[in-house]
């Protein structure tokens, strides 16, 4: 079966930086979009940034534009998002999902997703 898998979490001060990862099992990556996407305590899940099959085009939300790097290995099956520059607002479990289809990516209605890896940021 199709599983996500994120790693890379974990607690930063900030101004530090966080390097996340979503490995992907079960499903031809290389046809997928990936997406992350992050939820705060009490808010509701937003989009962070996506990459299309082709590692050629990305998305950023405006807030973690020039701070966030997304990028893709497709012989390792894996999604990459640098984090430079966290801010305590960064805090979030951070989601990794994927699909086919590119506006399902941008618009979290993938079908597929991962379990969540925490980002915790301190002031």
């Amino acid at each position: 079966q199709v599983q996500l898998v994120e790693s890379g979490g974990g607690l930063v001060q900030a101004g530090g930086s966080l390097r996340l990862s979503c490995a992907a099992s079960g499903l031809t990556f290389s046809s997928y979009g990936v997406g992350w996407f992050r939820q705060a305590p009490g808010k509701e899940r937003e989009f962070v940034t996506a990459i299309m099959w082709n590692g050629i085009s990305t998305y950023y939300a405006d807030t973690v534009k020039g701070r966030f790097t997304i990028s893709r290995d497709n012989a390792k099956n894996t999604v990459y998002l640098q984090t430079n520059s966290l801010k305590p607002e960064d805090t979030a479990v951070y989601y990794c999902a994927a699909d086919t289809r590119p506006n399902a990516v941008v618009g979290g209605w993938c079908d597929y997703w991962g379990q969540g890896t925490q980002v915790t940021v301190s002031s």
